[in-house]
């Protein structure tokens, strides 16, 4: 099976490295879209645009057999879009665990970091009233601008972007917020500086492994071969091959591509 994964940089990584310990026999094409990103402060007709050229270079390029949107931001703004003109595609998206969340949560009182457009996305908030109504439990967003690219940069617990946290989570620590929901694909890289700032062991709820499982799902379970995984990396502009290789565990090489 071949996968093309993009996010606007490193964070679909973290959902990459999930899929490379639990899958068999997939040859995964990775797309980071550096050049445009951060996705999470642009408009949905932007984030359409660049997800849908993103695709089309999949297909020509790669002929992949399925697509892994490994961004929240770009899931909200364009997974219908995608579907709609990619109807022979298998299209799999990611987004915030929020019900895992709240079903984990002993305070009823779930935090959600998450980038502005995931939070300004109207499906994330039809489900965060759902939810909320249903399960009565309190929720604490935050929209973090400039945390992507302080992962980006390398920048996981410097003072910087442990202020930044500190500013997002005060009102989280101080009201008893047990659980938080990493509604990026970048911020489990942060979680332990989270942690730090949360002061007390809090549970972190991201979405790599329930995207894993997905894929496996839809491409009908043919992932269990025992064929080794493969991984290309691709960047549209700048990108941190330490951070990739502090992600995945070893070094890769990334070839640079216009789309």
């Amino acid at each position: 099976m071949k996968l093309g994964v993009f996010d606007s940089g490193l964070g679909g990584l973290t959902i990459v490295k999930t899929m490379l310990e639990n899958l068999h026999g997939a040859d995964i094409v990775y797309i980071a879209d550096t050049k445009n990103a951060p996705y999470g402060e642009k408009g949905p007709e932007e984030i359409i645009d660049f997800s849908t050229k993103i695709t089309q270079y999949f297909i020509d390029e790669f002929h992949i057999d399925a697509l892994v949107i490994a961004c929240n931001t770009a899931t909200s703004a364009a997974i219908a879009k995608l579907r709609d003109k990619f109807k022979d595609l298998i299209i799999i998206g990611t987004e915030p665990g929020l019900k895992p969340a709240i079903m984990s949560s002993k305070t009823k009182k779930v935090g959600i970091l998450a980038t502005p457009a995931t939070l300004n996305g109207q499906k994330y908030k039809d489900l965060v009233k759902e939810l909320g109504n249903q399960y009565n439990v309190k929720i604490y967003e935050n929209a973090c601008a400039g945390l992507v690219q302080q992962i980006e940069n390398g920048e996981l617990d410097t003072p910087k972007t442990i202020s930044m946290l500190d500013d997002w989570l005060k009102v989280m620590r101080e009201d008893g917020v047990d659980t938080i929901v990493l509604g990026c694909t970048h911020y489990p890289l942060v979680g332990e500086s989270i942690k730090k700032v949360m002061q007390k062991d809090v549970k972190l709820v991201e979405t790599s492994h329930a995207i894993t499982k997905r894929v496996d799902e839809l491409c009908n379970n043919v992932l269990k071969c025992e064929n080794k995984n493969s991984l290309k990396i691709f960047a549209t502009g700048k990108i941190s091959k330490s951070m990739i290789e502090m992600i995945l565990g070893k070094k890769y090489e990334v070839e640079m591509i216009t789309i």
